[in-house]
């Protein structure tokens, strides 16, 4: 089993921005979803866990530290959340996590994701 202490994620709703190039609407990573994945990648690097790769599905519990008592949607903030762990190379895919229990915990100053990932062999 895997234990992780992340950021808490930006809301999907501001993780990509639209915008029109050549008179095409495209998605792109905002700076706030760049910021966010750097942080991840930190984060899984300094656990040793960072371009490891789990060929394998993994099952996931996730407790989510909101940083304030805002209403927010606990599924807003997973797909960043996946998204980045995907870019630090944890797993090779998301489409991996084959089973998930999200959970939003208390409050914490700046907010905060604690995290286990466990190998399903």
């Amino acid at each position: 089993m895997i234990r992780l202490e992340l950021p808490y994620p930006p809301s999907a709703n501001t993780y990509w921005r639209s915008v029109v190039i050549n008179n095409r609407v495209r998605v792109l990573l905002s700076s706030k979803g760049r910021e966010y994945k750097l942080a991840v990648q930190r984060a899984c690097a300094a656990a040793g866990i960072a371009g490891k790769r789990i060929p394998h599905d993994v099952a996931l519990v996730v407790h989510l530290h909101p940083p304030d008592r805002r209403r927010r949607d606990v599924d807003n903030a997973l797909k960043p959340l996946l998204d980045a762990l995907t870019s630090a190379g944890v797993w090779l895919d998301d489409s991996q996590v084959d089973e998930l229990l999200l959970k939003r915990m208390a409050c914490v100053r700046g907010g905060s994701v604690d995290m286990q990932i466990s190998v399903e062999v």
